[in-house]
């Protein structure tokens, strides 16, 4: 479903910030993107969603890449940011609808997917409330009932659970699994590697904008040579080594 192969980019050409990444996720399954703050998590992702061009490299969602067919590229994946994006003057149910409109939902099943979101993430009674008064949580959940609305094809997911509640936590990695059940892939950077261990079927480790490790915990334990290591424990080998 998402394929990025020989990959180098960022910012300027000639000061690149990620160096020939290669990575691929298979529908129903997570992956997990780790590494160091400053790693290329973000840029990576950048370079996914098309906010970057890339200086070398390809990249393809659904068997296509965005020059090719940016409808269907950019329709294909859905992602849900660490830091929050809103509309100041559009409620919760504004942006839900608006969401709909933009991916062309009929109507009977946005209003089903709808109500299920809400009622998931407890946030029925904010359907009507404008986001700049909600909490930093509530704000971050409107980005996860969005990206959810449409049912992607792909997921990309950029430390989705900073300021949820345990609840809100739960519901949010039950849908993954739900998701991953129904055929999503799923990218997921994230610094939280007990949860990333226990949800990950794979795993790209970066460090200083490359892949140090990649693959299955086992794969990655024969890499590092290290045949017991828990995710974190290769995570901190990795940064200590530089």
């Amino acid at each position: 479903m998402l394929s990025v192969q020989n990959l180098t980019g960022g910012y300027s050409r000639h000061q690149p910030v990620i160096h020939h990444i290669s990575l691929n996720v298979q529908p129903s399954e997570i992956v997990g993107l780790i590494g160091v703050n400053g790693a290329g998590k973000s840029t990576t992702i950048k370079h996914i969603l098309g906010l970057l061009t890339p200086h070398e490299g390809t990249i393809e969602v659904d068997r296509t890449t965005l020059q090719a067919d940016p409808l269907h590229y950019r329709s294909s994946l859905a992602y849900i940011p660490e830091v929050p994006q809103f509309y100041e003057e559009l409620t919760l149910w504004e942006h839900l609808e608006l969401t709909a409109r933009a991916y062309q939902l009929p109507k009977d099943i946005f209003k089903e997917r709808a109500e299920f979101l809400l009622q998931a993430f407890r946030m029925k009674k904010a359907t009507h409330w404008f986001p700049h008064t909600f909490s930093k949580g509530m704000q971050q959940k409107i980005m996860i009932l969005c990206a959810f609305l449409i049912e992607p094809k792909l997921l990309i997911v950029d430390e989705p659970f900073i300021g949820l509640d345990p609840l809100a936590i739960q519901a949010l990695l039950d849908l993954f699994l739900q998701r991953k059940k129904e055929g999503t892939a799923i990218l997921m950077s994230t610094h939280i590697l007990t949860m990333a261990e226990k949800y990950c079927d794979r795993f790209v480790l970066l460090h200083e904008g490359q892949v140090a490790l990649s693959g299955t915990l086992p794969e990655m334990r024969e890499q590092a040579g290290l045949p017991r290591a828990t995710l974190e424990e290769l995570f901190i080998q990795i940064a200590k080594d530089s």
